[in-house]
């Protein structure tokens, strides 16, 4: 049982490539847009069979594939807010020289 939890924890501190890394960043950047998108999508093609199907059809404004993939676009935009906020290069808004008071 000790090898496990030893193996487990060299596993846990191995460093991650540079190269996982990135895959994984822009990994992270695709999923809002491409949720954005489906949302576009499933809103212009109108009405689905399976939706058809479903027995709460019409019940509910929020019950549909359209808002879900909205809230979803939502829910996996952190990546993009984080791009944004580093991006920034400082909190220089006016575009006024710092000077030493």
């Amino acid at each position: 049982m000790a090898d496990v939890a030893a193996s487990c924890h060299a596993t846990a501190t191995k460093p991650v490539p540079r190269s996982t890394r990135g895959a994984a960043f822009w990994l992270g950047l695709t999923a809002a847009p491409s949720f954005a998108m489906m949302a576009l999508i499933t809103a212009v093609s109108g009405s689905s069979q399976p939706q058809m199907l479903c027995s709460a059809h019409g019940g509910s404004a929020l019950g549909g594939m359209v808002p879900m993939y909205l809230l979803m676009s939502i829910f996996h935009s952190a990546p993009w807010l984080k791009l944004i906020t580093r991006a920034r290069p400082d909190d220089n808004v006016g575009g006024e020289e710092r000077r030493p008071a």
